[in-house]
Order: structure tokens, then sequence, then C-alpha cells
């Protein structure tokens, strides 16, 4: 009985020591390579920085059409891509360059507002899709729309 104790506990220390934990003996190489990689190309990525993101139209009269240029630079380590760019109300248009900014270069987004119909306090806004990591961006404008004069209600004149 003695014997079988014995033999058992061989076996069981024999099996327990070939189970180690060591991890550098199971990984593959051609793994470990390809995870750097991989992790390298997730770190290239674009980002965009504005030189300024709002812009106050001042006090415009109601029907005039303005329009801002807001300037940024690609800041990060790979092709910027705006993808669109849409704003608040049809009456806010933006224009971009379409095609991929590369890391360190410029460019413009033009923001036109049509003000025909809007009197009074104005405050729009341009939500910009890009390949960034945040994925938006947002453009504000602000404006003080005069509204147009009214006109004299029609009717008979009160004297001649």
């Amino acid at each position: 009985m003695k014997k079988a104790i014995l033999i058992l506990c061989v076996i069981s220390i024999g099996f327990l020591m070939s189970c180690s934990n060591n991890a550098k003996d199971k990984i593959n190489p051609k793994n470990v390579t390809t995870a750097d990689v991989r992790d390298a190309k997730a770190k290239l990525l674009p980002a965009i920085t504005f030189t300024k993101t709002n812009h106050d139209f001042g006090t415009i009269n109601e029907g005039d059409i303005v329009e801002h240029n807001f300037t940024f630079t690609n800041t990060g380590n790979a092709p910027l891509v705006i993808i669109n760019a849409k704003g608040s109300c049809g009456c806010t248009v933006s224009k971009w360059t379409k095609e991929p900014i590369a890391p360190g270069a410029k460019g413009d987004m033009l923001v036109r507002f049509n003000s025909n119909g809007k009197p009074n306090l104005q405050n729009k806004q341009v939500t910009i899709t890009t390949n960034t990591e945040k994925g938006k961006e947002i453009l504000k404008i602000k404006a003080m729309v005069t509204p147009k004069g009214k006109t004299a209600i029609s009717g008979t004149p009160l004297s001649k």
C-alpha cells in the first residue's frame, strides 16, 4: 500500500511539474510581432486642431449672407479625412477640402450663413465628421440679425 501511495505521489508531482506557468514557453514569436505591428498602427491617428471653433459675425441685417473661414491643422500622425460637415439648419453651409490632409498640413472649412428669415440673435453650429479618434468636431457661429423693417398696414387712408 505504501508503494502505491509513493507511486501516486511521484506521478502527481510529475504531473504538476509539467504544468508550469512559464508564459514565455507558450508564446509564438510570430504572434508577438503581429501584435506589435497592430498596436503601432492603432496609435497612428489623425487629429484636427482648429485655430478657433467659434465666430461672432456681430450685428448684420436680415437677408445678409456672411461667411467665415475656419482654419485647422492635422496635428495627428495619419492622414485626416473630413467625411461630412452639416449645419444645424439649412441656412448654414460648409465647404471643405475633400482630399486627405497629411499630418502637419493645414486646411480650411468655409461656413456661410444666410440670415434671410432669421431675425434676432442666431446661434448655429456645424458638426464635422472625421476619421479622428473623437470622430466629431463642432464649429459655432453667432450673429445678431437686425429684422427687416415692417411695411405699413394697407387700408383706406385717414385723410386726403
